[in-house]
């Protein structure tokens, strides 16, 4: 019913900056909250940052706060990841997800429905 595709991922040097978007085929795109998760190869999988429906509500993860936004562009159905000052600690594959539309933004991985292919993101240093 609902398709997340992500892109923007790639290689970049630590310090440097990617965004990444993830766009939604549903037509009601504006109901769902949205998240970014991230998963490193034997590890488990992370919530990165969050915006609930009406996009009045975000949370990041400690890690990545002052560093990272999330944001979204309804009339798109897209949603953003703006990474700056990218550590290798970041090195991840990074996935878009969507769940109910809520106030406020849930953390854990069970509250999406849908999910997204994944897209690479590596930080060399």
């Amino acid at each position: 019913q609902v398709q997340l595709v992500e892109s923007g991922g790639g290689l970049v040097q630590a310090g440097g900056s990617l965004r990444l978007s993830c766009a939604a085929s549903t037509r009601t795109f504006s109901i769902y909250n949205m998240a970014w998760f991230r998963q490193a190869p034997g590890k488990e999988r992370e919530f990165v940052a969050g915006v609930d429906w009406n996009g009045g509500g975000t949370d990041y993860a400690g890690s990545v706060k002052g560093r990272f936004t999330i944001s979204r562009d309804n009339a798109k159905n897209t949603v953003y990841l703006q990474m700056n000052s990218l550590k290798p600690e970041d090195t991840a594959a990074y996935y878009c997800a969507s769940g109910p539309g809520r106030f406020g933004v849930d953390t854990t991985a069970d509250y999406y429905t849908y999910w997204g292919q994944g897209t690479q993101v590596t930080v060399s240093s």
